[in-house]
């Protein structure tokens, strides 16, 4: 752990929907500030690291789980799931089906994940393509996030890098305040964030054993 930080912490986002809705772009975008309008499926699973030093004592490494859409309601999803402390359930604006599908993809992350006291994870919902279809917002998703008790949600376009950010930032907040208030997986995340940094070290990469 750096000597700079007081604190180093590991937190496990996962990213799912249905397939082709953008999970992998905004991903690549919001950890590598890169975008491409081609990227290969997603088989299974995939990750990325995002590194923010969040305060003056505190460093937090993001591990974003880009989960195949393909995978819904999979007998692995919940290997997939374990030890995540967030969701965004990312649709498509350009194709109203996979907004219907966003309550499948919420019912599966609380069935199968919740925090270690038995909350719910903190889930956004990123309703992506923003850069051609901002007009086409589902009316009903103010009432679908009271609903559901989702507290955020966000127009995104991994295109032109628009709240991508500010959306990821909302779900840091939001573990963070989990872990104030709750006393939630603080432990956990910090070994976790030692085990990462020892593997960098020892290995040159970073190793997710978990």
């Amino acid at each position: 752990m750096s000597d700079l930080f007081k604190k180093e912490l590991l937190f496990k986002i996962l990213v799912v929907g249905d397939f082709g809705v953008g999970k992998t772009s905004i991903i690549k975008r919001y950890a590598e500030g890169t975008f491409s309008p081609k990227y290969k499926m997603t088989i299974g699973a995939d990750f990325a690291l995002k590194q923010l030093d969040w305060d003056s004592e505190t460093r937090i490494n993001i591990q974003l789980w880009d989960i195949a859409g393909h995978e819904r309601f999979g007998y692995l999803t919940s290997v997939y799931y374990r030890y995540a402390v967030a969701a965004a359930i990312v649709f498509d604006l350009t194709r109203p089906d996979t907004f219907f599908a966003v309550a499948k993809w919420l019912a599966d992350l609380r069935d199968k994940v919740s925090l270690p006291v038995g909350r719910p994870l903190p889930v956004i919902i990123l309703a992506n393509k923003g850069d051609v279809a901002a007009n086409k917002v589902p009316p009903q998703i103010e009432e679908f996030c009271k609903k559901n008790h989702i507290t955020s949600w966000y127009v995104t376009s991994a295109k032109e890098n628009r709240n991508i950010d500010e959306a990821m930032n909302r779900v840091v907040v939001e573990v963070l305040e989990n872990q104030r208030n709750n006393n939630l997986y603080n432990s956990d995340s910090v070994m976790l964030a030692e085990e990462m940094h020892t593997d960098k070290h020892n290995n040159g990469q970073l190793c997710c054993s978990r």
